[in-house]
């Protein structure tokens, strides 16, 4: 393998879905200037997220209905030849 190919910098960061407020604890390289205090009593940098497991409908089964049918209507109006 390579050497100095990974970076060496990996602390402990808080994931928080802003969605829906769940928060999990992972070791990454994120950069943030946001802390937030754990479970555990220590605090931690805070990346926010706009998706996670938790919400994204492939992993929640909930899907959402695109409407395609109306999407191609608006877009024949609007380029229509007159």
């Amino acid at each position: 393998m390579k050497k100095d190919l990974h970076p060496a910098n990996y602390r402990y960061v808080v994931f928080k879905d802003m969605s829906n407020g769940f928060s999990f604890l992972s070791r990454s390289t994120a950069n943030t200037k946001e802390t937030v205090q754990w479970e555990d009593g220590n605090e931690y940098p805070l990346v926010k997220l706009e998706i996670s497991s938790q919400s994204h409908p492939f992993f929640t089964g909930k899907n959402v209905l695109v409407d395609t049918a109306g999407r191609i209507d608006k877009f024949n109006k609007k380029y229509a030849k007159k």
